[in-house]
C-alpha cells in the first residue's frame, strides 16, 4: 500500500465522539464528492473510495440513526426525503429561500467554526480529494479541488493551523499543496494520523541522516582532493628547482622545506612541520612552500 492510501486508511478510522465533529467531517465528504440526482432535488455520494463510502456510512449510522445509504453516481443517497431534509438542515446544504441543495459550495462557517471541527473538516477533505507522495522520493501533499471557492476555503482553515499551504491551478483544477515536510507533519498531527506521523518523522530522519552523510563525505572528499592537487604542484616546483636551479643556491630554511616534502609527498603540512629542524607550525611550512612556488614560477617565466 502506498503511503497515502495508509494514511488515508488510518483516518477512515478515526471517529470523533462529538456530533458538531461528525457534522462537520460529513459535510467535507458531501462537499467533495456529493452531488445532486433527479434535478437536484436529491443529494448522492459519488465515490470509488472505500475509506470515503465507509467513513459516510458509519458517520451517517452514529448521527443520523441512518443505515439503509446508497452509495453511487446515480443513486438517491439517503432512503427518504424526511432524513434528507434532516441531513441537508444539519450540514446546511439547502438554501432556506429557493430550496437549492448546495453540494459543492464552500461550507457553512457555523459547522468549522471549533477548532476541532476545522480538524475533522481536514480529515473528511483528505479522505475525498487528498493525496500525498512517497516521503522517501519527495515531500508533497495536495488536495485537488473542482473549484476555486473549495480551494481558497480550505487554505484558509489550513493556515488557521498556522500551516504555509499554496495553491495553483492544474489544468481545471485548483490544487492546494504542501511541500515542506515540516508543514506535512503538522497537518497529520491535525487531521489525527499519528501512526503516519511517526512514520514520516522516522523517514525523515533517516533521510537527514543520510544527507548529513553525504554532505560530509562530499566536504571531506573535497579537501582530500584540494590536498592532492596542492602537493602534487609543490612537488612538480621543487623538482623544477631542482632542475633548473638547484637545492645549493636556496636559502636553508627552503632548501629543507624542499627536500622534506619530496621525502614526503603525502604528509599534511602539519605533519611536514614536525619533520623540520627546528620544528614549525602549518602556517609557517605554507609560507616556505609558497616562496619556493614563487621561485618556480620565476624560473618558468
Amino acid at each position: 500500500m502506498s503511503f497515502s492510501g495508509s494514511v488515508k486508511e488510518e483516518l477512515a478510522t478515526q471517529i470523533s465522539p462529538a456530533r458538531h465533529c461528525q457534522l462537520a467531517e460529513l459535510a467535507a465528504l458531501l462537499h467533495f464528492c456529493g452531488s445532486t440526482v433527479e434535478e437536484g432535488r436529491h443529494l448522492c455520494l459519488d465515490t470509488e473510495n472505500e475509506a470515503v463510502a465507509k467513513k459516510s456510512f458509519t458517520i451517517f449510522r452514529k448521527t443520523f440513526n441512518i443505515d439503509n445509504v446508497v452509495m453511487g453516481a446515480k443513486s438517491r443517497l439517503l432512503p427518504d426525503d424526511e432524513a434528507e431534509a434532516k441531513v441537508l438542515q444539519a450540514l446546511h446544504l439547502v438554501e432556506k429561500d429557493t430550496g437549492t441543495i448546495t453540494v459543492g459550495e464552500p461550507v457553512s462557517s457555523l459547522l468549522i467554526k471549533n477548532s476541532c471541527c476545522a480538524r475533522a473538516y481536514l480529515r473528511g477533505a483528505f479522505l475525498s480529494i487528498g493525496s500525498m507522495s512517497d516521503p522517501e522520493k519527495s515531500y508533497h501533499l495536495e488536495f485537488v479541488c473542482s473549484r476555486r471557492a473549495q480551494a481558497e476555503q480550505l487554505i484558509r482553515i489550513i493556515r488557521e493551523f498556522q500551516i504555509d499551504a499554496k495553491s495553483i491551478r492544474r489544468k481545471r483544477y485548483y490544487v492546494v499543496y504542501i511541500k515542506e515536510g515540516t508543514g506535512i507533519v503538522d497537518l497529520l498531527n491535525v487531521m489525527g494520523a499519528h501512526v503516519a506521523l511517526m512514520n514520516l518523522e522516522n523517514l525523515r530522519i533517516v533521510k537527514e541522516m543520510r544527507n548529513s552523510i553525504n554532505r560530509r563525505v562530499n566536504c571531506e572528499t573535497a579537501n582530500i582532493s584540494k590536498t592532492v592537487n596542492a602537493a602534487s604542484k609543490q612537488i612538480e616546483d621543487i623538482l623544477l628547482i631542482r632542475e633548473k636551479y638547484g637545492f645549493d643556491n636556496l636559502p636553508d630554511n627552503l632548501r629543507q622545506m624542499a627536500e622534506i616534502r619530496l621525502e614526503y609527498p603525502d604528509a599534511a603540512l602539519k605533519e611536514l612541520g614536525g619533520y623540520l629542524e627546528p620544528a614549525v607550525g602549518k602556517s609557517g611550512v605554507n609560507h616556505r612552500l609558497r616562496r619556493l612556488s614563487e621561485i618556480a614560477d620565476r624560473i618558468r617565466s
